[in-house]
C-alpha cells in the first residue's frame, strides 16, 4: 500500500519539476533529491506491500512500510501547499495588487524558508527510510511466492462436503455435458467470477465426475506464482500419476522450459486428455501452457478458473473457448447455505423458527458470495442455537471480519486480487471504497473523481476519461468491480463493490489513513471525508489545517452556514467536494479560495446562482450543475481554463413531456469561447439573438467529444453545423430547436465519423443525407421531427445502431421493417406516432431486436402477424393504447394472443398523473378491471 502513495508523489514530483514556473532553487534542489531516492525505494515496494500484509510478516517490513507511506503523504502535501503559497504571490497585473505584494513581502520571505525548511526535513526522513532498509536487510525478489512458512489460505478449498454445496446442480449437469460430449477439438471451459464465488469447488466436482471418461487427467493450481516451469513439472507428474507411472527422468530439475513442453506434447499425442488449471490470473500462463497441450481431435478437454473476465480473449486465439460466468446466490440459496453449514452436526439439521430472521439477515450481508457463507455458517455451528450469539454475530460482521481468526482467511482471499494490480490501478480501486456499502455509484462520477484525484495517468494516445474508462473495465473484468446497470448500447452506467470487498477496501482506506467518516474523531490526516445522515454539522467545528482532499456528502437533511468559512480556512488542499442532494442554497464567496479544487458538484442541489468568485478556481476539472436552479453561467467562468467537464441542465417534471422538458443553461456568447478545454458541455441554450457570433465562439471548443444544444432558431442553424465540423472528436450530440414545430436547419452539417450518439430535437420533415454516413453510430433518439416520407429507411443500414426512439417522430400511416435491416438493433421506441395505422415487420428484419415499447398509437388496430418471428424479444411494453387493441391480444379472449405468448414480458403501461404511469402485466387480473 505504501507503493501506491509512492508512485502517486512521483508522479506529482515529476510533473511538478517540469513545471515552466520560477522555483525557489534550494527548494528544487530538494525535490530533485527525494524524486531520486523515492525512485529506487518504489523498484520493490510492491513486494513489501504484500509481505506486510501478510498475516505473520515481521513487523519490522510492517513498520518500515508504514513510514514510507506516511513520507509520501508528507511530501505531497509540501507541494500542494508550495504551489497554493506560489499561486498567491506570482505577479499580479493591477497597481494595487502590487502594493499588497509589497506589504506582504516580510512574510513571503518567511513563507519560503518554512517551505525550504519543511522539505529538508522530509529529505532527510526519506534518506533516514532509505538507510532503515539497507540495516534491516530488507529485500524482495520472489515476487510471485509467498512468505517463508506462510499457508495459502485457498489451500483446500476444493474438498468440499456436498452438504455445503447449493446452487450448483443445473451448472455442473451442463458442464458436464460440454466435458463428456461436444466437439472433437480441444475445449476450454472457462469458469470466470470473482474471488470467493466456488469456481474452484465447481472445477472439482465436475473434474471428479468426468476424469474416468478420459485417457489421462492432471489438476494443477495455478495461482499467483510466476513459476511457469514448475507449473508444467507439476502437469506432467499429475498425468503419470494418475496412470500410475513413474515421470520422465530429470522432470524435477534439469529439463528446461522447452524440453518439458515437448514432452508433454508426447505423451500426449493421442491421448485423451483433460487437465484443470486452477486460479489463472496472467494470460501469459495460457500463451506457453498450451503449447504443452497438442491439439489432436479427440475431445480432449481444458478447465480454467480464473478472476479475470477477459479469459476468452487470451484463449480463443488458439482453441474452441465456452466461458461460464457464476453467480451469487440468490437471498433463498444463501440462507440455504448459511443453515446446512450451521446446523450440518444437529440432529435436526434444521434451522429452528427463532434463528429464522436472524439467518436471512447474516445471509443477506455475505451477499450471495459462498466463501463467506460457509466461513461464518461454520462459525455459527460453534455457537449452537443462542439468540444472543447469532444477534451479536449479525450486528458485527464488520468488526468480525477483521478480527475473528475463523474468518480472517475470506478476507485474505479477496485481498489476493487487490494485490495483484499495478498501482496506478490500486488507487482507483481503493477510491470505490470510499462510497459506502452497497451504493450504487454512477460511472460517470467515479471517472470524474479519479482524474480530479490525479489517479488517472496520462497518455498521449487517449483522453484522461478515456483512459479512466479503460481502467475501470480492467477493474470489471478482473471481477473487482460490479456492472449494476448498463443501457440497451451496453455502455456500463452504475457499479458497485460486493459488499464484502467493501470491506477490505474500508480495511485498506483505514489502514492507510485514507478515509475518515463524519462520525469518527478529527484527523487532519486523512484523504478521504465522507459526511452522511446529519452530521455535516461536524464540518463547522472543525478547525487545524486539513490535508483531506475530497469530501463527499450522504443523504444530508441540512448543511450548517459555516461549513464553507470552515472549508476555506481549513481545508485548503481539498480537490474534490461533492453537494450532490445537498440541502444547499447558496454558494459563497469563500469558495474561490479553494485553489486546488479540480471537482465541484452541485448536482440536484438548491442553489440558483454561482458567485464570482468561482472564476478563481484555474485548477477546476469538472462543474457538475445538473438538476440545480442555475440557469445562467456567470462571465468569470472565462478565467476556468482547465474546465472539461459543465453539465448543466434541469428537468420539468411538472409538466407533460414537451420539447422543453430538459432546460438548458444560459453563458455570454463572449465567455463561451475562452473554456476551450471543454470536453463535454451539456445542455447550452443557443443566443436567440446574434446566433452567428455565438456559433463562431463555439468553433473555438475544438476538444469537444459531447455536446447539447438547445433552443436553437432555424436561422441559425448554419452557424451551429459549422461550429460542429470544427469539432473533429464529437462522440455524442444533442440538438434541441427553441419550439416542437421549428425547423431544424441542419443540410449543411459534417459531423464526426466519430459521432456514436445523436439525438434530434425539432421538425425536420426528411432525414438528413449525411445520417447515412454515420457507420459508428449506435443509438438515434429523433422527437417532434415528422418524418413524413420514407426517409427513414436509411437507418436500417447504419451497421452498428444499436437504439432507435422516435417521439412524434415519424406523421406516416404505414412504418415498414424491411428483410434484413436494422441487424444489430437491440432497442426500438415507437412513441407517440398518432397517424401510425399499420406497423409491418418483415421476416428477417430486426434479428436482435430484445425490447419494443410502442404507442400511444390510437389508430393502429392490431399487433403485426410477424411480431413472433422476432426471436430475441424478451420485452414488449404497450403504453396508452386503446382498450380494444389491447382486449385483442389478452390470453383468455384475445384472437391475436397467439402472437405474443412466446414473449418472456408484455407489458401495459398507463398514466395515472401528471408523469407518473402504472404498468400491469399480461395476465394480471388488475389489467382486465382496468380494461373492464
Amino acid at each position: 500500500m505504501a507503493e501506491v502513495a509512492v508512485n502517486m508523489v512521483l508522479e506529482k514530483l515529476i510533473s511538478f519539476l517540469n513545471e515552466e514556473m520560477q522555483l525557489l532553487r534550494d527548494f528544487h534542489t530538494e525535490v530533485a533529491d527525494i524524486k531520486v531516492e523515492l525512485e529506487f525505494l518504489s523498484s520493490f515496494l510492491r513486494d513489501a506491500d504484500a509481505r506486510a500484509a501478510t498475516e505473520g510478516s515481521d513487523e519490522g517490513v510492517k513498520t518500515w512500510v508504514k513510514h514510507v507511506r506516511e513520507a509520501a503523504y508528507g511530501i505531497e502535501d509540501v507541494i500542494d501547499e508550495y504551489t497554493l503559497y506560489v499561486s498567491k504571490h506570482r505577479d499580479q497585473h493591477s497597481f494595487m495588487a502590487f502594493l499588497k505584494k509589497i506589504a506582504g513581502y516580510i512574510w513571503s520571505l518567511k513563507g519560503n524558508r518554512e517551505m525550504v525548511s519543511k522539505i529538508q526535513e522530509l529529505n532527510r526522513s526519506v534518506h533516514e527510510i532509505g538507510n532503515k532498509r539497507r540495516r534491516l536487510d530488507i529485500n524482495f525478489t520472489d515476487r510471485g511466492g509467498s512468505s517463508r512458512g506462510h499457508v495459502d489460505p485457498r489451500a483446500g478449498l476444493h474438498f468440499v462436503e456436498n452438504d455445503a454445496l447449493v446452487g450448483i446442480e443445473s451448472s455442473r449437469d451442463e458442464l458436464v455435458g460440454r466435458l463428456k460430449d461436444g466437439e472433437s477439438m480441444r475445449t476450454v471451459i472457462a469458469l470466470v467470477g470473482m474471488g470467493g464465488l466456488g469456481k474452484t469447488t465447481l472445477a472439482k466436482k465436475i473434474y471428479d465426475y468426468v476424469q474416468e471418461s478420459f485417457d489421462c487427467h492432471a489438476w494443477v493450481t495455478v495461482s499467483q506464482s510466476n513459476n511457469i516451469v514448475e507449473r508444467l513439472r507439476t502437469m506432467i507428474r499429475r498425468f503419470h500419476e494418475a496412470k500410475k507411472e513413474l515421470p520422465p527422468n530429470g522432470i524435477n530439475d534439469v529439463m528446461d522450459a522447452e524440453e518439458l513442453i515437448s514432452k508433454s506434447r508426447e505423451y500426449l499425442k493421442y491421448k485423451r486428455y483433460i487437465v484443470v488449471f486452477d486460479d489463472v490470473w496472467h494470460r501469459e500462463f495460457w500463451r506457453i501452457i498450451q503449447s504443452a497441450l497438442p491439439e489432436n481431435n479427440n475431445k480432449s478437454r481444458i478447465i480454467i478458473t480464473t478472476r479475470c473476465m477477459r479469459a476468452e480473449e487470451f484463449c480463443k486465439q488458439t482453441c474452441l473457448v465456452h466461458v461460464h460466468k457464476l453467480q451469487h446466490l440468490s437471498l433463498e440459496m444463501s440462507q440455504e447455505l448459511l443453515c446446512r453449514t450451521a446446523f450440518r452436526y444437529d440432529q435436526q439439521k434444521k434451522c429452528p423458527d427463532n434463528l429464522q430472521s436472524l439467518s436471512f439477515n447474516i445471509a443477506r450481508k455475505c451477499d450471495g458470495l459462498p466463501l463467506a457463507i460457509v466461513a461464518i455458517g461454520g462459525l455459527l455451528s460453534t455457537k449452537g442455537k443462542d439468540v444472543f450469539e447469532w444477534t451479536r454475530l449479525c450486528d458485527d460482521l464488520s468488526k468480525q471480519l477483521k478480527s475473528n481468526p475463523h474468518l480472517a482467511h475470506i478476507k485474505t482471499i479477496l485481498s489476493f486480487s487487490y494485490h495483484d494490480l499495478p498501482h496506478y490501478l490500486k488507487s482507483c480501486f481503493l477510491y470505490v471504497g470510499v462510497f459506502p456499502r452497497n451504493h450504487h455509484i454512477p460511472v460517470k462520477k467515479l471517472i470524474r473523481l479519479w482524474i480530479a484525484e490525479g489517479l488517472v495517468k496520462e497518455n498521449q494516445e487517449m483522453t484522461l476519461e478515456e483512459t479512466a474508462k479503460a481502467y475501470l473495465t480492467r477493474l470489471i473484468n478482473r471481477s473487482l468491480v460490479q456492472v449494476e446497470w448498463s443501457d440497451s448500447t451496453g455502455r456500463a452506467r452504475s457499479c458497485r463493490a460486493h459488499d464484502l470487498i467493501h470491506e477490505v477496501l474500508l480495511s485498506k482506506l483505514e489502514e492507510l489513513n485514507l478515509i475518515q467518516s463524519s462520525q469518527a474523531s478529527s484527523n487532519c490526516g486523512a484523504r478521504y471525508l465522507w459526511i452522511d445522515n446529519n452530521r455535516a454539522c461536524d464540518l463547522s467545528r472543525r478547525n487545524g489545517n486539513f490535508q483531506t482532499h475530497s469530501i463527499i456528502f450522504f443523504n444530508l437533511q441540512e448543511l450548517h452556514d459555516l461549513v464553507f468559512q470552515r472549508l476555506s480556512l481549513n481545508f485548503k488542499l481539498l480537490r474534490e467536494l461533492d453537494f450532490e442532494n445537498a440541502p444547499l442554497e447558496y454558494i459563497p464567496e469563500e469558495i474561490g479560495n479553494l485553489w486546488h479544487l479540480r471537482y465541484l458538484s452541485l448536482r440536484n442541489s438548491k442553489v440558483k446562482m454561482l458567485p464570482k468568485a468561482i472564476g478563481k478556481l484555474h485548477n477546476l476539472l469538472t462543474l457538475d450543475l445538473k438538476g440545480s436552479l442555475v440557469v445562467e453561467i456567470p462571465d468569470e467562468v472565462r478565467g476556468l481554463c482547465n474546465l472539461q467537464y459543465l453539465v448543466a441542465y434541469s428537468v420539468d417534471r411538472d409538466n407533460h413531456y414537451n420539447i422543453n422538458t430538459d432546460r438548458g443553461l444560459r453563458i455570454n456568447g463572449n465567455v463561451i469561447g475562452s473554456l476551450e478545454s471543454l470536453e463535454k458541455l451539456y445542455f447550452l441554450d443557443f443566443q436567440l439573438n446574434n446566433g452567428e457570433h455565438f456559433g463562431r465562439e463555439l468553433r473555438r471548443l475544438k476538444r469537444l467529444r459531447k455536446l447539447g444544444i438547445t433552443k436553437l432558431k432555424s436561422e441559425y442553424g448554419e452557424a451551429l453545423c459549422g461550429a460542429i465540423k470544427q469539432m473533429h472528436h464529437l462522440h455524442a450530440l444533442h440538438i434541441s430547436a427553441v419550439k416542437e414545430d421549428e425547423i431544424l436547419e441542419l443540410e449543411s452539417m459534417s459531423p464526426p465519423m466519430s459521432l456514436h450518439r445523436l439525438r434530434l430535437h425539432g421538425r425536420l420533415m426528411t432525414l438528413p443525407g449525411w445520417i447515412s454516413e454515420l457507420e459508428n453510430l449506435v443509438k438515434i433518439c429523433l422527437h417532434w421531427s415528422g418524418i413524413s416520407d420514407d426517409s427513414l429507411k436509411i437507418l436500417g443500414d447504419l451497421p452498428n445502431l444499436l437504439e432507435v426512439w422516435l417521439h412524434e417522430g415519424y406523421d406516416g400511416v404505414e412504418l415498414h421493417f424491411e428483410q434484413g435491416k436494422f441487424k444489430k438493433l437491440k432497442f426500438l421506441a415507437l412513441r407517440c406516432l398518432y397517424k401510425l395505422e399499420k406497423l409491418v415487420i418483415d421476416r428477417g428484419s430486426l434479428p436482435c431486436l430484445e425490447n419494443l415499447l410502442m404507442g400511444p398509437s390510437p389508430l393502429l388496430q392490431e399487433v403485426p402477424n410477424t411480431i413472433c418471428n422476432l426471436k430475441c424479444l424478451r420485452t414488449l411494453v404497450f403504453q396508452e393504447m386503446p382498450k380494444e387493441f389491447v382486449k385483442r391480444i389478452l390470453p383468455s379472449e384475445g384472437p391475436d394472443y397467439w402472437k405474443v405468448e412466446e414473449i418472456p414480458n408484455v407489458c401495459f403501461r398507463y398514466e395515472t398523473q401528471r408523469m407518473y404511469s402504472k404498468t400491469y402485466k399480461l395476465g394480471d387480473f388488475r389489467l382486465h378491471e382496468y380494461l373492464c
